[in-house]
C-alpha cells in the first residue's frame, strides 16, 4: 500500500474541513451540501466521460484504476540491471540455450517472453521489434487510463462553472426577491467548489500518480529490452552493466558500487 498517496489525500480533505471550521465553526458544514450542485458537477463530468468511453464497463475498468495509485510499484531499476547481470553471466559460461532453465526462475513474463525469444535463435532486430511493439502496447494501455483521470479532471471545474452560471441566471432572474439572491449565489459558488475538489484533490494527483508509475515500468522493460540483446550479442556482462546504469540518476549508480555485482563474475572472460 501507498501511503504517500493516503497521506496526501487526507491532508488535502483535511486543510478543506479546517478551513470550514475556521471560518464558520462545525454548523458551516451545512452550507456546503448542496444536491443540486453535485448532480451539475460529479453527474455532468462522468456523463461526458461516459459519452468519451467505449463502452460502460470500459469505462468502469477506468475507474476502477484509481486502486493503482494506492499500490506500491513492484518495479525496481537495480534489482532488474541485477537480474539482467546474472543472466549474461549464465549466458557466458554455458551459453545462450541455458538461459531456457534460468527463464523459470523469472517473474516478469516480458523479461521472460524475451529470454524465450533469444533461446529460440530470433533474429537481434526481430528480437527489439517485437519487445518494443509490446512495449508500445503497454504504454499505449497505461496512458489510456491516465488520460481518462486528466480528462476527468478538466471536466470538474468545467461542470462547475456551468453550475456557477445556471446559479447566475437564476439569482438573476430573481433580483427582485432578495430571499432567493442567497441560495442562488450559494449554489453558483458550491458547483464551483465541488468542481475544483474534483479535479484539484482526486484527478490530478491520480493521474500523475498513475502517469509517474508508467514511467518506471517502461523504463524497466527497456532496460529489460536493451539487457536482452546485449546478452544475445554476446556482450561482457561487465560491459552490459555499465550499459544498463545508464538508465539510473547518478546517485543510484554510485549505491550500486563499482561493478561489485554480478558482472564481476564474467569480467576476466
Amino acid at each position: 500500500m501507498d501511503i504517500a498517496t493516503i497521506v496526501g489525500l487526507v491532508i488535502g480533505i483535511a486543510c478543506c474541513i479546517i478551513g470550514i471550521i475556521s471560518s464558520g465553526g462545525v454548523t458551516a458544514f451545512g452550507h456546503f451540501v448542496d444536491p443540486a450542485s453535485a448532480i451539475v458537477t460529479f453527474g455532468g463530468a462522468f456523463g461526458c466521460m461516459l459519452t468519451q468511453a467505449k463502452s460502460i464497463p470500459e469505462l468502469g475498468k477506468c475507474v476502477k484504476t484509481i486502486s493503482l495509485a494506492f499500490k506500491v510499484p513492484k518495479a525496481d531499476e537495480v534489482n532488474v540491471i541485477e537480474n539482467i547481470i546474472r543472466l549474461s553471466n549464465i549466458a557466458r559460461k554455458e551459453g545462450l540455450l541455458a538461459l531456457e532453465e534460468a527463464a523459470n526462475d523469472v517473474d516478469d513474463e516480458f523479461l521472460k517472453k524475451g529470454i524465450m525469444l533469444i533461446v529460440d535463435g530470433t533474429d537481434p532486430e526481430l528480437v527489439r521489434s517485437i519487445m518494443e511493439t509490446e512495449l508500445g502496447a503497454i504504454d499505449g494501455r497505461h496512458n489510456e487510463k491516465i488520460n481518462f483521470w486528466a480528462t476527468l479532471g478538466s471536466m470538474g471545474p468545467a461542470w462547475g462553472m456551468i453550475g456557477t452560471l445556471m446559479g447566475l441566471v437564476n439569482m438573476l432572474f430573481n433580483m427582485d426577491d432578495m430571499s432567493k439572491l442567497g441560495p442562488n449565489m450559494g449554489v453558483a459558488i458550491i458547483t464551483t467548489f465541488y468542481g475544483s475538489i474534483l479535479a484539484n484533490w482526486l484527478c490530478v494527483p491520480i493521474s500523475f500518480k498513475l502517469k509517474q508509475n508508467n514511467a518506471l515500468e517502461i523504463t524497466m522493460k527497456e532496460i529489460m529490452v536493451e539487457g536482452l540483446l546485449s546478452i544475445q550479442a554476446g556482450e561482457n556482462p561487465r560491459v552490459i552493466e555499465e550499459k544498463l546504469k545508464s538508465f539510473l540518476s547518478p546517485q543510484i549508480r554510485e549505491n550500486m558500487g563499482n561493478g561489485d555485482g554480478g558482472a564481476a563474475e564474467g569480467g576476466e572472460a
